[in-house]
C-alpha cells in the first residue's frame, strides 16, 4: 500500500485528552511567586515598565490566593459529636474571629 503525501513522515500521535476544568494553580506555588514578585518590586534598579508588569502579575496572584483561601475557609468544617451520637458539621470560625 502506498502512503499519501499527507501521511508521509506522520507519527502516530494520540488524540489530545479532553482538557480538565482549567487546573487551578497550586496555592503555595502562587504564594511563593507572589513573594518573589514583591522582592523584585522592592529593587531600586527596576524599570517602570518592568515594575508595572510585575505589579499586574502580583495583583492577579494576590486575587487568586485570596480566592483559594476563601474557598478553603468555606470547606473547612468542624465535626462535633452530639450527645445522641450524631455527627454534625458546623462552620469553622478561626480563633480571634469568634464573636467579632
Amino acid at each position: 500500500m502506498r502512503e499519501s503525501p499527507h501521511e508521509k513522515g506522520r507519527v502516530n500521535i494520540p488524540a489530545p485528552k479532553k482538557p480538565e476544568a482549567q487546573k487551578k494553580p497550586d496555592f503555595e506555588r502562587s504564594l511563593a511567586r507572589l513573594e518573589e514578585v514583591v522582592r523584585k518590586l522592592e529593587s531600586p534598579q527596576l524599570s517602570l515598565d518592568e515594575a508595572m508588569k510585575l505589579f499586574e502579575e502580583g495583583v492577579a496572584l494576590s486575587r487568586e490566593c485570596q480566592k483559594q483561601l476563601e474557598e478553603a475557609e468555606g470547606k473547612v468544617e468542624i465535626l462535633l459529636k452530639k450527645a445522641d451520637g450524631k455527627v454534625v458539621a458546623e462552620p469553622f470560625e478561626p480563633e480571634g474571629e469568634a464573636g467579632a
